[in-house]
C-alpha cells in the first residue's frame, strides 16, 4: 500500500483514505488502481458539486457576468479563484496535469465500476467568503499580498516536487508556516474542512468507503472521523456536530457591532466636517469638505490609473470615491469595475485565458476580465487611503480650530 493510502476501521467500517497532490500523474493512476481494485460501496471526493461542473464543462466561462459578480460584492471571491486555478495549473504544467484530474479519474472509474461518487467538500465560494469575512484587516491585507505574489511567483515545480508535497514531512512543514502566518485562513481553509469533509465522508453510504482527498487533510479527516466514530457508538454528539457543520457550512452575517463599526469612520468624517463649520465658519467647513472629496477622488483616480482604466471609469472613481466612502453598502471598487465592464466588454477569449494571463503583469492589463478586477481592488485601495489620510488631516484641523476658538 502507498503512504499516501491510510486505511481505518471504524464501527465495522473500513475506509481508505486516498492522499494526492491536486496536479500529479502519479495520483491519478493511485486513484484509478485503488477503486478498481477495492471496488467499494461509495467514493467520496474531496470536491464540491459546483467545482465538478467547472471540471466537466470547461465551457461554462462563456456565461460569465462579471457585472453580475460586481454587484453580488464577489469581487474579491473571483480575483482569488482565478490567482489560485492560475497557480495550480502552473505548478502542473511540467508534469502535464491539469489541476482536480486525480478527481475526474476517480469518478470516471466509478461510474464504469456502477459506484456512487459523492462530493464531500464544501462549496469554494463559502470557503472563501469565510476566509475573508473572518478575517482582521491585517489579515485581510496579508492574504491579498500572499495572493498577489503567488500570481507573479516565477518558481519553478518539478514533477518530483509535486510528489513530495504528498509526503508528511513535507505537508506538516507548510502546515506549520501557514498556521503560524495566517492562522485564520489555515482555520478555514485546513482545519473546518477536515471537520466537513469528515463528516461528510461519514455520513455516505456503504461499510467500504474509498475518499480521494489532498494530501494536506489526511491526518486531519483521520482525526475527525475517529471523533465521530466514537460519537456514534456512544450515543452522543450527533446534534452538536449537526450544528456546527450547519456553522462552518454559512458565510456568518456580520454582527451587530460589526455594522456599527462600519458606519462609524463616515458618521466621524461628516461629525469632523460638521466641527469645521462650528469652529472655523463656512469657509473652513467648504474648504474640508472640498479636502475630503479631493483625497477621496483623486486617489481613487490615480489608483484607477495605475489599474489601466479608461478615462471614463477614471471619471467614475473620482466622482464616485467620496460618496461610496461615506456608504458601506457600495464600495468604489464596485462602481469603477462595472463602469469598466461597460466600456470595455470582456470577450470569451479573456475567460479562455485568464489562468494564463493571471501569470504576468502584462496579463492583468491585456485581459479585460484581469483589468476589471485589478481596477476593483486598487481603486478600493486608493480610495480607502484618502479616506484615512482625510480623516488624520481633519483630525489635525479640529483641533488647531478648537484651540484657536478657546
Amino acid at each position: 500500500m502507498s503512504q499516501t493510502q491510510k486505511i481505518i476501521e471504524l464501527n465495522g467500517r473500513k475506509i481508505t483514505l486516498i492522499g494526492t497532490a491536486h496536479v500529479s500523474a502519479e495520483s491519478i493512476v493511485e486513484v484509478e488502481n485503488a477503486v478498481r481494485q477495492i471496488k467499494p460501496d461509495c467514493v467520496c471526493i474531496e470536491l464540491d458539486d459546483r467545482r465538478l461542473d467547472s471540471l466537466k464543462n470547461k465551457e461554462n466561462y462563456k456565461n460569465l457576468d462579471i457585472i453580475a459578480v460586481l454587484k453580488r460584492h464577489e469581487g474579491f471571491m473571483m480575483f482569488a479563484n482565478i490567482i489560485l486555478a492560475s497557480y495550480q495549473k502552473r505548478m502542473g504544467k511540467n508534469s502535464g496535469v491539469n489541476p482536480g484530474d486525480e478527481m475526474l479519474a476517480a469518478i470516471r472509474v466509478a461510474d464504469e465500476l456502477n459506484i456512487p461518487a459523492v462530493m464531500v467538500d464544501r462549496p469554494i465560494q463559502i470557503t472563501l467568503k469565510r476566509a475573508w469575512s473572518t478575517n482582521s484587516f491585517w489579515g485581510k491585507c496579508n492574504l491579498l499580498a500572499t495572493l498577489v505574489s503567488s500570481a507573479f511567483s516565477k518558481e519553478e515545480v518539478s514533477a518530483q516536487d509535486i510528489e513530495n508535497l504528498k509526503n508528511s514531512s513535507e505537508m506538516d512543514s507548510m502546515m506549520d508556516d501557514m498556521a503560524k502566518e495566517m492562522p485564520v485562513v489555515k482555520k478555514v481553509l485546513i482545519d473546518e474542512r477536515n471537520s466537513y469533509l469528515a463528516t461528510k465522508i461519514w455520513e455516505s453510504t456503504g461499510s467500504n468507503i474509498v475518499a480521494v482527498l489532498g494530501a494536506a487533510h489526511l491526518p486531519g479527516v483521520i482525526e475527525e472521523l475517529e471523533k465521530l466514530a466514537a460519537e456514534d457508538k456512544d450515543g452522543i454528539g450527533s446534534e452538536k456536530r449537526d450544528a456546527y457543520i450547519s456553522e462552518i457550512s454559512a458565510v456568518p452575517p456580520k454582527s451587530a457591532g460589526g455594522k456599527i463599526i462600519g458606519w462609524i469612520l463616515p458618521i466621524l468624517i461628516i461629525l469632523l466636517i460638521g466641527l469645521g463649520f462650528y469652529y472655523g465658519g463656512k469657509t473652513k467647513g467648504l474648504d474640508m469638505t472640498i479636502a475630503w472629496c479631493l483625497w477621496n477622488g483623486i486617489l481613487a483616480g490615480i489608483f484607477t490609473l495605475i489599474a489601466g482604466g479608461h478615462p471614463l471609469t477614471i471619471l467614475a472613481a473620482v466622482v464616485g470615491a467620496p460618496v461610496t466612502s461615506l456608504c458601506p453598502v457600495v464600495g468604489v471598487g464596485m462602481l469603477t469595475g462595472i463602469v469598466q465592464a461597460l466600456v470595455k466588454k470582456p470577450k470569451v477569449a479573456d475567460m479562455e485565458t485568464a489562468g494564463d494571463d493571471a501569470n504576468s503583469l502584462k496579463g492583468w492589463y491585456k485581459n479585460r476580465i484581469l483589468n476589471i478586477l485589478l481596477i476593483f481592488i486598487l481603486s478600493s485601495i486608493g480610495s480607502s487611503i484618502g479616506t484615512f489620510v482625510a480623516g488624520a488631516d481633519f483630525v489635525l484641523a479640529i483641533s488647531e480650530m478648537i484651540n484657536n476658538f478657546r
